[in-house]
């Protein structure tokens, strides 16, 4: 079962349909540090096929470079992801290069970037002439060269009622017109194993002759909690961390059964931000707040000592505590500009959540390591699709296909 990942970003939803046993043929991503994520990821995936892991360990230890960490990797691996945006002008380029593998496509998955079509894109000028608006039109051109018996499209759900709903009604036409039965659902990532409510809109498209109409995917039966996926992380202060460091003894049957502690016995990239003095006055007092009275704090009931500005009547929420008792609000790629949306619930620490614990929100296993500067990691992992909900998805599709 060969596929194409399309806007791959770090490859969440790639790594879903790996682990549901789907072959990789080829990731398309313009960032570039993205892209050295996905090429890390894949050469753990082969090393792991050759029983080399120890390699890859070395490596996320920081112990031999990037460089010699590569040299252990088939070049056919290395080159299949293709750093480049995709546009009118590399399209062709990018079809060569997946045409030379000479393999049969038989899915295509992957979301078009989507800022355009989220609340906070809705308020930029002349969202119609966006261009992140067409890209559907680039995917549909995969599947036009391609011809996969189905696709995957993952997307936000303002994509429904952008232009007022006219963009959407282009889309599914379009598709319809390639040859493909559409259908979509807004699915919560929450229902699949993942501890984040992350409502997302999934766009399934069948070849007429083996149209399945939407999968029903397996939905988890119970849900886990943020402090019970955070149980086995040492404690950090603002600013502190370490490339790797050990686990805390203990660690509960959920991290186990949802695979985010998969065999690997330290951890990488549990790196908290610094913050100045008033901030973490500020994180005290919301976290304090919402644990004790479950009440959200607003920025107008800031003492005055702690206020920053005059605004109070837009933005109002910009510091929130992930719920530790519950699962997490949405995590988006604006955690790697600044933490105060995402502060870590337990007082003793008082700061925003490591980059490991964004991980693990997102539902990626603790052997993936994100390339990049810190910001960087944040912002991987604010865009992409969970793992775990990629998986529900790619085991029903699998038996479907």
């Amino acid at each position: 079962m060969n596929f194409v990942d399309l806007f791959a970003g770090a490859s969440g939803m790639s790594e879903g349909f790996i682990r549901a046993g789907f072959n990789p043929i080829a990731h398309i991503e313009m960032n570039e540090e993205a892209c050295f994520t996905i090429k890390t990821r894949a050469a753990y995936h082969y090393l792991k096929s050759k029983n080399k892991l120890e390699i890859y360990y070395s490596y996320i230890r920081g112990k031999i470079s990037r460089e010699e960490f590569y040299k252990n990797i088939p070049n056919e691996i290395l080159d299949s992801i293709i750093n480049v945006e995709i546009d009118d002008n590399s399209i062709k380029e990018i079809f060569r290069k997946i045409n030379k593998k000479n393999q049969k496509i038989n899915l295509i998955i992957g979301g078009p970037p989507c800022q355009a079509y989220s609340l906070l894109g809705r308020f930029q000028e002349n969202i119609e002439n966006d261009p992140r608006n067409k890209l559907y039109i680039q995917y549909g051109r995969f599947l036009k060269e391609f011809n996969p018996k189905a696709f995957v499209f993952e997307n936000v759900p303002g994509i429904l009622s952008a232009n007022k709903g006219q963009h959407f009604k282009n889309l599914k036409a379009y598709f319809r017109k390639l040859g493909y039965e559409v259908y979509h659902e807004m699915l919560d990532a929450s229902d699949y194993g993942v501890v984040q409510a992350r409502k997302r809109i999934i766009i399934v498209g069948w070849k007429k002759e083996s149209d399945f109409g939407f999968p029903d995917f397996d939905k988890v039966k119970k849900k886990y909690t943020v402090n019970e996926a955070f149980e086995d992380l040492p404690e950090l202060k603002p600013g502190e961390g370490y490339q790797y460091m050990n686990y805390k003894e203990l660690k509960n049957s959920n991290l186990e059964k949802f695979e985010l502690r998969n065999g690997i016995d330290f951890l990488t990239q549990h790196i908290s931000r610094p913050h100045n003095e008033r901030d973490l006055a500020i994180y005290k007092t919301a976290i304090q707040k919402w644990n004790n009275e479950k009440i959200r704090l607003k920025y107008p009931d800031l003492p005055e000592e702690l206020k920053t500005h005059k605004n109070e009547s837009s933005f109002i929420d910009r510091f929130k505590v992930v719920n530790g008792t519950g699962v997490s609000h949405t995590v988006v790629a604006h955690i790697a500009k600044d933490g105060h949306y995402y502060i870590h619930p337990d007082e003793e620490q008082c700061r925003s959540i490591s980059v490991r614990e964004a991980a693990r929100l997102q539902s990626f296993p603790d052997d993936f390591y994100f390339e990049g500067s810190r910001s960087a990691a944040f912002k991987q992992i604010g865009n992409a699709v969970p793992p775990l909900m990629a998986y529900a998805i790619a085991k029903k599709m699998k038996e479907l296909l």
